[in-house]
This record gives C-alpha cells, structure tokens and sequence, in this order.
C-alpha cells in the first residue's frame, strides 16, 4: 500500500510538467492533447517575452552608449559583447558580419530561458492558477521542441552557410568524395554512396546533440527542483517532520540552486559555442 500523499505528490509533479497545450484543431486549450497540431502555449509566450527582454535590454545599452567614462550598465553589456567576440574570434577565423550577432542572440537567449529555472517553482504557476490557468511550465528550454527546434535552426542556417560560402560544387565535392578519396575514378564513383552516408549522419547528428544536450540538462534540473518541492506539500507547522522536511528543503534546494547556476551558464555557453563551431565547419573548405 502506497503511503499517504505519495498519490498527491505524484499528481504535483505530473501537473508541473503538463504544459499549457493549444490545440491548434480546435484551437481550445487541452492538457491530455497530443500529435503534431499541438502548440506548447506557455514555452512559446516565455521563450519569445525573454528574447524581447534580450532585444530591448541591448538595444537601451546600445541607444545610450557614450565615448566617454562607460556607466555601469553600459559598462556590463562592453564586457559580455568582449567575451562573446573573442569566443568567436578563438573559432571562427573568417570576417563575418552574422556569426558573432548569431552567437550573441542565441548565447543570452538560452541563458535567460534557462535562468527561469531558477524561480521558485511554485511562483508563475501559482499566480498563473489564480487568473484561471491550471497549467503553466515556466523553462523553454526544457521543452525539447524549443530546445530542438533552436538546433534545427542553428542546422539550417549553417547549411545555407555552407551553400553560401562554397557554392553548390564545393558542398557536393565534400558530400560525395570526403573523407574517402581516390585517385581511381571507378572507386571513387564506388565510394560516393559511402562519403554521402557518412555525411548525412555527421549533419543529422549536431542538431539532435545540440538540441537533446540542452533540454536533458535543463529538464533534469526542473524535475530536481520539483521533487524538491514535494518535500514540503503537506506541511504542517505544528508537526516536527514537517517542519524538519520544511529545513532539508530549504538547504538542499538553495544548495541546488547555487549548482545549477553553473549548470545553466554552462549550457547557454555550450549552445553559443557549438553554434560557432558549426558556422566554421560550414565556412571551412575541407
């Protein structure tokens, strides 16, 4: 037999993770909906809030940046944008006038989705319940079809990329006579098939590490967060253990919480990073 509460935790932890679903069929909110005409409402709405917070932040710095003695905050986006170019510079070593903007949007972008992890975890969706919304996940970054889907662009555009900085003649010549050469033009006709393979799971395999890496971080760091949570759900402030549980879930979750400010500057900066990375490859002329 199950004990007392392990029912309701399980129902806490199972509502913290069902997102606010749009049945785009029907165009109804639904929780149990399913398929690919449904829309994660609440991953969209935060994901595109915080990449407007991004814009308007650099854009006042940039609006009211001086020659002179830098203000403080002026003087804090000067050091990121420094950090961010050399990163660049360390990995990518043509002029570009989209790569480091690219990693400078996509490096602060994944950061802030991922710094709403740090939120008390009963916050949003608590103020989110009481205007009527019974569902609410407050990380985009731990719903992998943002997470995947941020990849699949970061994979687009290098690809264009690559089109754009070899042409059609280069890209099909790395395709189909890379890495495997010959000198021999029936084996190197034989050998195509075997380059092209190789190839497409090269290319097929750095959106779905880009993309996977970051949301199985950052869903294990939420589910950590919740399971936390559960700790305290049925508190009593007369009651010894609940007040004993109430105390482990304060140290372990601040403690967690100190942890995982590494964790997710770390997977923004991985993100930013391999963006970089896959821009050179496709740059470079192999």
């Amino acid at each position: 037999m199950a004990p007392e509460g392990s029912h309701s935790s399980s129902e806490y932890i199972v509502h913290h993770l069902t997102f606010l679903k749009l049945d785009l069929k029907t165009m109804t909110i639904n929780p149990e909906a399913h398929g690919f005409w449904v829309l994660n409402l609440d991953s969209v709405v935060f994901s595109v809030l915080l990449g407007l917070i991004f814009v308007l932040l650099f854009r006042r710095a940039a609006r009211r940046a001086t020659s002179g003695v830098p203000a403080t905050f002026q003087n804090f986006i000067e050091i990121l944008l420094e950090f961010v170019d050399g990163q660049v510079k360390d990995v990518f070593h043509k002029p570009s006038k989209l790569v480091a903007p690219m990693a400078l949007l996509i490096g602060f972008w994944v950061f802030l989705m991922n710094f709403m992890d740090l939120l008390p975890i009963d916050l949003l969706p608590g103020l989110a319940a009481s205007a009527g919304v019974h569902h609410l996940r407050t990380v985009p970054s731990a719903d992998p079809n943002m997470a995947l889907g941020m990849s699949l662009t970061v994979f687009v555009v290098a690809l264009w990329y690559g089109f754009y900085s070899k042409g059609l003649k280069g890209m099909g010549a790395e395709s189909f006579f890379h890495p495997f050469g010959s000198a021999n033009p029936v084996a190197k006709v034989v050998l195509m098939p075997v380059n092209f393979g190789l190839k497409v799971v090269e290319e097929l395999a750095k959106p779905l590490s880009l993309g996977l890496r970051l949301f199985g971080n950052m869903y294990a760091g939420e589910v950590i967060f919740i399971l936390l949570a559960c700790l305290t759900l049925n508190y009593t402030a007369s009651s010894v253990g609940s007040n004993v549980a109430f105390l482990a879930q304060v140290l372990m979750a601040t403690g967690w919480a100190i942890f995982h400010i590494l964790i997710i500057s770390l997977q923004a900066y991985i993100f930013m990073v391999l963006t970089v990375v896959y821009m050179s490859m496709a740059a470079e002329h192999h």
